[in-house]
């Protein structure tokens, strides 16, 4: 078994992802928030800053039609020590797939196809794929695979949700199916495919895990962050303790309070987080209602104390 970490603009940054290994550290991998651009703001610059991810197998990903900036990007990421890059073809967000990035690039298969050519042929690092399974229609699932399998992708990892889905719903599990079929008809490694999508308890792994015995990584993303302590209880070591995950929060709060200028950006970082993480406490519609009220960091951290106490022995 292999557990990764899913890039989630906004939540898994550096700080989140030290954090994680300090106070937990049962991840294989981290994949980090998308690139775009090769002319980085500073928040992206400190995310892929070696010294602030030592210690961590760490992907960067990129999001890009652009075959320049694609390989600008990669390029870059080698100079600084990286190994891999991963490309984006999942992101469902409006801004993004207007714009025929992300999941938007699946419309156009033709020159998705033409761009896969020109970076495989010149690219300074090896590539993975993270990807949805259509734009509007799982029909376009088939066509979208055999493209994405002419090239040397180090790993496809498959969030088996249309565009159109977002997050909603259930994923579509015979498209990942068909994936794992088509794989093995290829000959491909059996450790070439990962999974991505609903798995927020032991349960929904153990599911997947009798549905597609082949499968050995799995990619968890929302599931994660409402708790923490998924990856610990699916490895079959117990469930995450209070203490532990007041240690985790102190930490992100606290090296927040170093780069982040001001407490209003403070308070909506750690509101992100907070938007899954109140899943897992009693009554987490009040915790998360009660953090997004609060006006200053002495009112946040009184809630998160008083919520602490709720939470497990």
């Amino acid at each position: 078994m292999k557990l990764y970490m899913a890039p989630m603009e906004g939540i898994t940054n550096h700080v989140y992802r030290r954090a994680y290994l300090h106070h937990f550290g049962q991840i294989d991998r981290y994949y980090m928030p998308f690139l775009s651009s090769t002319g980085l703001n500073y928040k992206e610059i400190r995310d892929i800053a070696p010294e602030n991810n030592q210690g961590m197998d760490v992907i960067p990903q990129i999001l890009t039609n652009q075959t320049d900036v694609f390989l600008g990007l990669a390029g870059m990421l080698k100079d600084l020590g990286y190994s891999e890059v991963n490309l984006n073809l999942g992101c469902p967000s409006g801004t993004v797939t207007a714009k025929g990035r992300g999941s938007g690039f699946l419309r156009f298969l033709p020159e998705l196809d033409q761009f896969l050519e020109e970076i495989f042929a010149t690219s300074p690092l090896p590539i993975s794929v993270k990807t949805r399974i259509g734009y509007a229609d799982e029909a376009e699932w088939p066509a979208i695979l055999e493209i994405l399998m002419k090239y040397p992708f180090t790993e496809m990892i498959i969030h088996p949700r249309l565009r159109m889905d977002l997050y909603r719903g259930e994923v579509r599990p015979g498209t990942y199916e068909f994936a794992v079929e088509r794989t093995v008809k290829a000959e491909k490694a059996s450790d070439y495919l990962c999974y991505n999508g609903d798995i927020n308890t032991v349960e929904d792994y153990e599911i997947l895990r009798s549905r597609f015995p082949e499968t050995e990584k799995v990619m968890l993303g929302r599931g994660l962050i409402a708790n923490p302590g998924l990856p610990r209880e699916l490895r079959g070591d117990g469930s995450m303790k209070r203490e532990q995950l007041g240690a985790f929060l102190d930490e992100i709060y606290t090296e927040y309070r170093k780069i982040v200028p001001d407490e209003k950006n403070t308070l909506f970082r750690l509101l992100e987080i907070w938007t899954y993480l109140s899943r897992s406490f009693p009554e987490g519609e009040k915790v998360l209602k009660r953090i997004r009220k609060s006006k200053s960091l002495r009112e946040y951290e009184s809630v998160v104390c008083e919520a602490l106490r709720t939470f497990g022995d």
